[in-house]
């Protein structure tokens, strides 16, 4: 459901598009992190096919949300259920995009205390 979606500046869109589907086949997924604590991971908050994909890219680009394409990873995080961690797989590519989220930003990635 799209109340799910949180806009902030840690939130990251991804499409991806499967050329032997017809064209209205995207996928988006949303994430954000909110660092809590050592061992608070990304989270998945938004994923779609088709229309919702299409409605779910349209709020990130209005709301100046980093989009990145790359449908492997999509695909992967599309799997997973709404409100829960990223895939263990998934970890060093969402982590090397956060990087670039906060650098691109100007903003440096939170410091977390330890538990």
């Amino acid at each position: 459901m799209m109340k799910k979606i949180r806009r902030s500046a840690h939130s990251l869109s991804k499409r991806a598009v499967n050329s032997e589907e017809s064209a209205n086949t995207s996928i988006a997924v949303a994430i954000t992190h909110r660092p809590t604590g050592p061992e608070s991971l990304p989270k998945i908050v938004a994923s779609g096919r088709g229309n919702l994909a299409d409605k779910i890219l349209d709020i990130a680009f209005a709301e100046g949300v980093k989009v990145r394409e790359d449908a492997d990873l999509a695909e992967m995080l599309a799997a997973a259920d709404i409100d829960t961690e990223i895939p263990v797989e998934a970890f060093i590519a969402v982590a090397e995009i956060l990087r670039y989220v906060y650098a691109a930003n100007g903003t440096q990635m939170p410091e977390v205390e330890p538990s």
